[in-house]
């Protein structure tokens, strides 16, 4: 992104209560095209509100949510998507006993002709579904095959693909790389910098602190509905994310006793 540009979807002071509990307390933020914004923080942190807030499924309280700049109310995950956001899921809303292709199109499949002849137009969502899967680098070896039949992070890359054919601006990832493994998440890393670099803004929500720091632009930490910071790459580290998340004086000192557990083993073994 250049300099000074608008961001795409923005979050000012955002705040949401459920009854007496407080779920997010003032977390500020920014999408921008062509960025990685990763949002962390442990489970109950918060992040699972805040998206839903940006996927249009809950409306904040207080603060601002805006949209190139503008000041927008989401009331249906509908003018979230209609806006250019999409949400990714663990579920991803795949249908496993059905083709790549039949997915990829599920429920706006290309047609051909004219009302009372109107008629699926296979072909053509075939070679579209191929041609946006290829240009996300990923090769499968048929867009026949069953959905079922796929690696998790073949999944992710289909859900990835599909959201940008369809005019996706940001794409919200919901701990896309948490039930998987290592090769796998590697994957579907290498999908996020591909959408990236295509100029779309993301935004991955996850735990792994490793998985944020290798992709990242900027990072948001969420403690307890609470920010505890906003750092560009330049202002952080892997280490510095890991110790906010794990609770600061509290992770060095229990890294400082492991890192020492070691050399007390072999001080009492020793003759």
């Amino acid at each position: 992104m250049s300099s000074g540009a608008t961001p795409i979807v923005e979050a000012r002071d955002i705040s949401k209560r459920y009854g007496s509990v407080a779920a997010l307390t003032d977390v500020s933020t920014s999408v921008s095209a062509g960025e990685v914004t990763c949002v962390l923080g442990d489970n109950g942190a918060g992040k699972s509100t805040f998206i839903k807030i940006l996927a249009g499924f809950h409306r904040h309280d207080s603060g601002q949510l805006l949209l190139d700049g503008a000041p927008v109310e989401f009331s249906t995950p509908r003018d979230a998507l209609d806006a250019g956001i999409a949400t990714l899921y663990q579920d991803l809303a795949l249908l496993p006993l059905m083709s790549v292709w039949r997915n990829f199109f599920l429920g706006r499949e290309p047609t051909r002709w004219a009302w009372p002849l109107r008629r699926l137009d296979a072909a053509t969502a075939k070679k579209n579904a191929l041609e946006e899967l290829r240009r996300l680098g990923i090769n499968l070896r048929s867009v026949d095959q069953i959905v079922g039949s796929l690696s998790g992070g073949e999944r992710q890359s289909v859900a990835i693909a599909r959201a940008i054919h369809f005019g996706a601006r940001v794409i919200i990832l919901d701990e896309p790389t948490a039930a998987l493994g290592v090769k796998q998440s590697a994957i579907v890393l290498r999908n996020v910098i591909e959408a990236r670099d295509r100029g779309l803004g993301l935004v991955l929500i996850t735990h792994n602190p490793r998985h944020a720091y290798l992709v990242g632009d900027r990072f948001l930490v969420l403690s307890l509905g609470r920010s505890l910071g906003e750092f560009a790459k330049s202002e952080t580290s892997e280490r510095h994310l890991t110790e906010l998340m794990a609770g600061g004086a509290e992770f060095t000192e229990l890294q400082a006793e492991l890192e020492a557990a070691p050399a007390r083993g072999a001080a009492r073994g020793a003759p």
